[in-house]
C-alpha cells in the first residue's frame, strides 16, 4: 500500500512504527518526524508515553493532532520501568501490514521502512533485519560504528535460525521490521519489568519465523549522546546484571524446548563473547561489593553453560568466563581488559614444557590447560615494553609534608632478571598540558613475579597553574638495561582510604581557592588527582553562598564564568584552526623574508624519521652542506634526529617554519591549502612505483566532483622537482598524478644503500638483526604487504602472517624465520610458532634496513617489491585475491619478478624450494630491474644535493 497525496493513507499503512518514550520530550518530535519523513509514505506513528513526568505526554498530543491519521497517541498511566509493556501497548494498536519499533532519542534511515518493506514482500520473509549504526553526539559528534556490520555485508535470506545462529550477535529489536500477522499468529510480545528485553523477544522471533531476510541497508541511528544513560547501560547496578541473566536463563529455556544443542552452544558462544564481557571491563571502576557480588551471579550462571562453549568462544572471552567460574577474578578480569595490540598485560602469566599460560591454575586439568593455553598470542617473543604490564598503586600516604606512592609492576615471564639494571621515574603531568610535568626518582625491586616501587617526594614541589590544569594523570616510566617502559597506574587497589589523602601543593594562580590535590579512579581505572579547592577564598565563597543573597549572586557569577569559558575556548578553538593558520600562512607568514638554507622534512606526513627524506637529509650532513634542517613529527619526537629543530605537524611553529623555508622535502604531500611562494623549492620525492591506479587514474577521482580534482591539482602544483626511478614512473606517477614539475631521473634515496652498499645502513641492519635474535643461522623471509581494504570496503587494520604458524614451525621453521612488516598504517597481529615474528612497523619506520637483512620477500603488489628486487634476491608475490592481479599499470604476472602464489600450499611450496626459485627467476628479476629502477644507481641522494644545494654551500664558503 502506498501513500497518498501529502502523506495521506487511504486504505490503512504499510507500516506502523511503534515509538516508546519517557520523560523525553525535547526529542521526541526528532524520532517521529524521522519516521513521518520515510520514503515509503503508508507509515503510521504510535507514540506510547510510558507514564512520563514531564511533557512528553502533551507533546505526543500534540504531535498526534498536527498530524490526523498517521501520528496517534498512548499514555500508560504509571510508568513500567522499562521497555517492554510500552512496546506491547503500541503493537496491540498498530495497525499497519508490518511493525517496526523506534525509541524517542534515535531516528530511523530516511529509506528504512521502504528498504525493509520491499525485502519483506520480495522474500515472503516474517522478519527483516537492516544495519544499526551506532552516530556518536557532542564532542565526538559525527563519529559512527556499525553494529555487528559483518552480518549485514549482502542480502541474505535464512529459512531457520540454525540456517546462521550468528543472527544472535544481533538481537536488537529496533533494526528490525516484523510482519504483523506474524507477531499475533506466535503470541509473540516483550517480557515486561525486565530490562534486556529485546534479546528474548528477538530470540523468540528468530526461531518462529519462517524466513529472516537481511538486507545491508542502513535502517537505524543509535544516537549515542555524552552523558546520557539508557535504563539498559545502567551496568553499575547491580540488579541491571541480574536482568541480563535471568532473560538469558529464559532463552535456554526456550532453547531447550526447541531441542537444538547447537544453537545453545552458539547462544553460550555469544553470552561469553559479548554479554559477559561488557560487565567484567567495567569492573575496575566497581567497588569490592559489586565486584563479589558480580562474580557470585555469573559463576553460577556460567556454572550451567554448554560444555563446548570455552572451546568455541574467543580465545580472551573464554579464559576470562572460565576463571570467573573458577574464582579467580583477578585473572579473569586481566584476561578480559586484554585486547591485544596496546592492552595492558594484567597475567603474570606461566611457562611450562614450552608452553605459556594465562593463570598459575593451568594445571589443575588437562581442560584447564587447554582454555587457558596462550602460546598463540607470542606474548613470550615480546619485550617488556611490547607487553605493557600492569601497574598497581598499592599505598599512598602522607606524613610530615611528604608523599609516599607505593606500587608493583609484573614481570611477566621474568623478563626483568634479576641482574637487570632497572631505574624508574614517576612521572605527574597535566591532563591537558602534558608539559606541565613533575617528576622524582622511584626505588625498584624484584619480588617474585613484580617488580616493587616505591617514590618518596615533596608535593609542594608539584607547582599547578590552577587554571587549565586541574587535572592530573600519573605514569611511571623504567629503564630495564636501556629499553624504556612506561606504564599507567591502576589505582584499583587503593580503596576508598586514599581518596581522604590529599597531597599539599602550591597553585600558582589559584592558592586561596585550592591548596591539595586529591587522588581518584578514573573511569578507565587509572589513577590521577584533581584540584581540591578548599582555600581561604573557596571557603569565603561558599560562606557568601549561603547567605540570603548569596545563591542568586553565586548563579549570576557561574554564568558569568561559563560565558567567559565559552568565549575564551571560542577564541582559542578559533585560533589554534587549521582554517586560520592557512589564513594567515598565506596571507601573513609568507611575506616573511626566507631564511636561507632552511629545509623542512617531512616523510608520511610526519609518521616517522624514514624514506627518501632521511637520506637525503642523511647526504646533506656527510657532504657538510650548512643546512638548517627541520623535521616536522605528527604525534611524537622520539627517534627523529636530536640535531634537527622538531616541530609538530599542523602547529603555529610548523606553518612558521613553512612559511619561510628555503627547500620543502617530502615523500607523500604538505598539508593542502597553503600556498608555496615562488621563492621556496618543493622537491617532491615521492614513496614508491606505481602498480596500482594513481591520481587522476583512480576511478573515485575520476568520478569525484570537480572540487576533488581541483584540489589534487592545486596540491600537485606547488612541486618544482618530482623524483622518478624509471621511464615507468614518467608514464603512470607523473601522468596519473598531474606532475609538471623537473622530473629528476636519479632513483630513490631511500635505495642508494641497496645499490651501493652504504656502511652506516648496513650498519643499521646487523644492529637490526642482533635484536630481533636472527643470529642463528636460519634464512630469514619478510613478509611486507601493502595496505588494503576489508570485503567491508573498510581498511584492514591487522596483518596475519601468510601461513599458519603452527604449519610454518613444523614444515619450515628449522631453515628460515618469517618476519612480518605490515604497512605503517597497520598493525602486525602476534603470532608465537617458532620461527615467526612480527616487526611492529611503528617501532622500525625505516624498511630499508629490513631489506637489507632480508633472504628473501614475500609481498603482495606492494610497491617495496621495485625496492627489493635492487638486491636480486628471490622474491614471491602472494596475492590470495584475484582481483588484486588486475586493474594495475601492467600484468603483475607476465612481469613479476617471481613466482605468484594465491594459496598457503603454494606459498610453502615455493618457501621450501627457495633456491631454485632464485636461480629460475634471476632472469625475470634483472629484466624487472631494468624496466622498473634504471635510474636507480646508488647516487639518487647526492644528485639531489648536488643539483639544489650547491648554490647554499657556496654561499656559507663566500660568507
Amino acid at each position: 500500500m502506498r501513500a497518498g497525496p501529502h502523506g495521506h493513507v487511504p486504505h490503512g499503512p504499510d507500516v506502523s512504527v511503534v515509538v516508546i518514550a519517557y520523560n523525553d520530550a525535547g526529542r521526541l518530535p526528532r524520532a517521529v518526524g524521522s519516521a513521518l519523513r520515510q520514503s515509503l509514505g503508508a507509515v503510521e506513528v504510535v507514540v506510547v508515553d510510558d507514564g512520563s513526568a514531564d511533557e512528553t505526554g502533551p507533546v505526543a498530543e500534540r504531535l498526534a493532532a498536527e498530524h490526523p491519521g498517521r501520528v496517534r497517541a498512548v499514555r500508560l498511566p504509571v510508568n513500567s520501568g522499562g521497555c517492554g509493556r510500552p512496546r506491547n501497548a503500541g503493537v496491540a494498536r498498530a495497525r499497519g501490514r508490518y511493525v517496526m519499533f523506534l525509541d524517542s532519542d534515535d531516528v530511523l534511515d530516511p529509506h528504512a521502512c521502504l528498504n525493509l518493506l520491499t525485502a519483506a514482500e520480495d522474500t515472503g520473509a516474517d522478519l527483516v533485519s537492516g544495519l544499526c549504526t551506532r552516530v556518536h553526539t557532542g564532542r565526538v559528534r559525527g563519529r559512527e560504528r556499525p553494529w555487528y556490520p559483518w552480518l549485514y555485508r549482502r542480502t541474505a535470506v535464512y529459512g531457520a535460525l540454525r540456517d546462521n545462529p550468528d543472527l544472535l550477535y544481533d538481537t536488537l529489536a529496533t533494526n528490525k521490521l516484523y510482519r504483523r500477522a506474524f507477531l499475533e499468529g506466535h503470541g509473540l510480545r516483550f517480557a515486561e519489568r525486565l530490562h534486556y528485553e529485546d534479546l528474548l523477544f528477538t530470540a523468540e522471533a528468530y526461531l518462529a519465523a519462517s524466513r529472516t531476510a537481511l538486507i545491508p541497508h542502513r535502517v537505524y541511528n543509535w544516537l549515542v549522546e555524552p552523558h546520557a544513560r539508557s535504563i539498559s547501560s545502567r551496568r553499575s547496578e547491580l540488579a541491571n546484571f541480574a536482568d541480563r541473566l535471568e532473560i538469558h536463563r529464559r532463552i535456554d529455556a526456550l532453547l531447550l524446548r526447541h531441542g537444538d544443542e547447537e544453537l545453545r552452544l552458539a547462544k553460550d558462544v555469544k553470552f561469553v563473547n559479548h554479554d559477559l564481557l561488557l560487565y567484567m571491563r567495567d569492573l575496575p571502576c566497581r567497588d569490592a561489593a559489586y565486584r563479589e557480588g558480580f562474580r557470585a551471579l555469573a559463576a553460577d550462571y556460567l556454572a550451567g553453560l554448554h560444555p563446548r562453549v570455552y572451546e568455541e568462544a574467543h580465545p580472551m572471552a573464554a579464559i576470562a568466563a572460565y576463571l570467573l567460574r573458577e574464582g579467580d577474578q583477578d585473572g579473569a578480569l586481566a584476561a578480559a581488559e586484554y585486547r591485544g595490540g596496546s592492552s595492558v598485560l594484567g597475567a603474570a602469566l606461566r611457562r611450562d614444557d614450552g608452553r605459556v599460560f594465562w593463570s598459575g591454575r593451568y594445571a589443575s586439568s588437562d581442560r584447564a590447560r587447554r582454555i587457558l593455553d596462550v602460546t598463540h598470542l607470542g606474548l613470550q617473543h615480546c619485550s617488556l615494553g611490547e607487553l605493557r604490564p600492569l601497574n598497581v598503586a598499592t599505598e599512598l600516604t602522607v606524613r610530615d609534608g611528604r608523599a609516599r606512592l607505593r606500587g608493583h609492576v609484573l614481570n611477566p615471564l621474568g623478563k626483568v632478571a634479576g641482574d637487570a639494571t632497572v631505574t624508574a621515574v614517576l612521572e605527574l603531568y597535566a591532563r591537558k598540558r602534558p608539559r606541565r610535568m613533575f617528576r622524582v626518582a622511584a626505588t625498584v625491586a624484584h619480588a617474585g613475579d613484580r617488580l616493587v616501587w616505591e617514590a618518596d617526594f615533596d608535593p609542594r614541589r608539584v607547582r599547578p597553574v590552577g587554571a587549565g590544569d586541574a587535572v592530573w594523570d600519573v605514569r611511571l616510566r623504567l629503564d630495564v638495561d636501556g629499553e624504556e617502559v612506561v606504564t599507567r597506574l591502576s589505582g584499583r587497589e587503593l580503596g576508598g582510604s586514599a581518596e581522604r589523602v590529599l597531597l599539599p601543593v602550591r597553585p600558582r594562580l589559584s592558592r586561596l581557592a585550592a591548596r591539595g590535590l586529591r587522588p581518584y579512579t578514573t573511569t578507565g581505572g587509572h589513577l590521577a588527582f584533581v584540584l581540591h579547592r578548599d582555600g581561604r577564598a573557596w571557603r569565603t565563597a561558599r560562606a557568601a553562598a549561603r547567605a540570603p543573597l548569596g545563591r542568586p549572586v553565586l548563579r549570576a557569577a557561574r554564568r558569568m564564568l561559563a560565558a567567559v569559558r565559552r568565549l575564551y575556548r571560542a577564541a582559542r578553538r578559533a585560533a589554534m584552526s587549521r582554517a586560520t593558520k592557512r589564513a594567515v600562512f598565506n596571507h601573513v607568514l609568507s611575506r616573511l623574508p626566507v631564511r636561507t638554507g632552511t629545509v623542512v622534512f617531512e616523510s608520511h606526513m610526519g609518521r616517522h624519521y624514514a624514506d627518501n627524506p632521511k637520506y637525503i637529509h642523511r647526504e646533506l650532513c656527510r657532504a657538510g652542506v650548512p643546512v638548517r634542517a627541520v623535521w616536522a613529527y605528527e604525534s611524537s619526537p622520539r627517534g627523529f634526529p636530536e640535531d634537527a629543530v622538531l616541530v609538530r605537524r599542523n602547529s603555529w611553529a610548523y606553518h612558521w617554519e613553512l612559511a619561510r623555508a628555503q627547500f620543502w622535502i617530502d615523500n607523500q604531500g604538505f598539508p593542502g591549502g597553503l600556498r608555496k611562494r615562488p621563492e621556496t623549492t618543493y622537491i617532491q620525492t615521492w614513496h614508491g612505483s606505481a602498480y596500482k591506479l594513481m591520481g587522476f587514474d583512480q576511478p573515485r577521482i575520476k568520478s569525484a566532483g570537480p572540487a576533488e580534482r581541483a584540489r589534487l591539482s592545486r596540491m600537485v602544483e606547488r612541486f618544482d622537482c618530482f623524483l622518478i626511478r624509471s621511464r615507468h614512473d614518467a608514464d603512470t606517477l607523473v601522468k596519473g598524478l598531474g606532475v609538471r614539475a623537473e622530473l629528476l631521473p636519479a632513483g630513490y634515496p631511500r635505495n642508494d644503500p641497496l645499490v651501493n652498499g652504504d656502511p652506516d645502513t648496513a650498519a643499521e641492519a646487523q644492529a637490526l638483526r642482533r635484536s630481533l635474535g636472527l643470529d642463528d643461522g636460519r634464512r630469514v623471509v619478510l613478509y611486507a604487504p601493502t595496505f588494503r581494504l576489508g570485503p567491508d570496503g573498510r581498511p584492514v587494520r591487522y596483518v596475519d602472517p601468510p601461513i599458519d604458524p603452527q604449519r610454518f614451525a613444523r614444515e619450515l621453521g628449522g631453515a628460515m624465520v618469517l618476519l612480518v612488516r605490515p604497512h605503517y598504517l597497520c598493525r602486525a597481529r602476534r603470532c608465537a610458532a617458532a620461527g615467526i615474528r612480527a616487526v611492529d612497523a611503528g617501532r622500525l619506520p625505516d624498511v630499508t634496513p629490513l631489506l637489507l637483512l632480508a633472504d628473501a620477500l614475500v609481498t603482495d603488489h606492494s610497491s617495496l617489491m621495485f625496492d627489493y628486487a635492487l638486491l636480486d634476491r628471490p622474491m614471491i608475490l602472494h596475492v590470495p585475491d584475484p582481483q588484486a592481479l588486475g586493474g594495475g599499470y601492467f600484468d603483475l604476472t607476465e612481469h613479476a619478478p617471481g613466482p605468484v602464489t594465491a594459496t598457503e600450499d603454494d606459498l610453502v611450496a615455493a618457501l621450501a624450494d627457495l633456491d631454485r626459485v632464485a636461480a629460475r627467476y634471476a632472469p625475470r628479476r634483472r629484466a624487472f630491474v631494468q624496466r622498473f629502477g634504471e635510474y636507480d644507481r646508488g647516487t639518487a641522494a647526492r644528485a639531489v644535493v648536488e643539483r639544489f644545494f650547491t648554490t647554499v654551500r657556496e654561499g656559507a664558503r663566500d660568507g
